[in-house]
């Protein structure tokens, strides 16, 4: 098999957005009529690195790369907590800022890795059964489509498990209603570059892979 140039180099760049859009997202902004946590402004790149994954290399390989960032976010969440749990140095003050900013929450961490599974997965899933159906053509509607739904799945998840029951619903309704948009206008805004990279991609790695015998399992690695 032909190796690829290329997948390493996305797989380590979806990883560090992912675990930067974590770590940011303990700041909530607010820009006019729009409140959402820091982490939104990186995070939509995810599902722009899984689209271009699942169109070139397929949704196999793509499952793999979801699984990695998985792991990475994990530990990630492990060494925050460990560090957390350790008692400080005397001279040290600064305990409290740190468990402010990067302390482990239990139910925002598991909101945030059920979310980032359940919509990565549906985003893979969706753009490579509509690339199938399409026949390779029409990568603006697989490319939104897929982010529609997985960006839907991954802010409500995320939202419900983390906020419901703390956070009053109007003001849960406003974060999810700006984080969505935001995360679709990012796609928008960023589809002429997700073509380019798209086609030098397959041009560059000589593959275009459809899922037509894939299995879907996403816990088959």
């Amino acid at each position: 098999m032909k190796p690829h140039k290329y997948l390493d180099v996305i797989t380590t760049a979806f990883a560090v957005v992912l675990i930067l859009s974590n770590i940011t997202s303990t700041k909530i902004l607010s820009l006019g009529w729009f409140s959402f946590d820091g982490g939104t402004i990186l995070f939509p790149l995810a599902y722009i690195f899984g689209d271009i994954l699942t169109e070139v290399y397929g949704y196999a390989r793509a499952r793999r790369v979801i699984w990695i960032g998985f792991a990475m976010n994990l530990l990630m969440v492990v060494t925050f907590w460990i560090v957390q749990k350790l008692p400080p140095a005397m001279d040290w003050g600064n305990q409290a800022a740190f468990e402010s900013i990067l302390g482990v929450v239990p139910r925002i961490v598991l909101g945030s890795l059920c979310a980032y599974l359940i919509g990565e997965f549906l985003n893979s899933y969706v753009l490579a059964k509509i690339k199938v159906k399409t026949q390779g053509k029409y990568l603006w509607l697989r490319a939104l489509g897929s982010t529609v739904i997985g960006q839907f799945a991954d802010t409500t998840v995320f939202l419900l498990i983390a906020f419901a029951g703390v956070l009053p619903w109007d003001l849960l309704w406003i974060i999810w209603v700006s984080n969505y948009i935001f995360k679709i206008l990012v796609e928008v805004i960023l589809l002429p570059v997700t073509y380019r990279i798209v086609a030098y991609l397959k041009k560059k790695e000589e593959v275009d892979y459809f899922d037509t015998e894939t299995n879907f399992n996403p816990i088959k690695l």
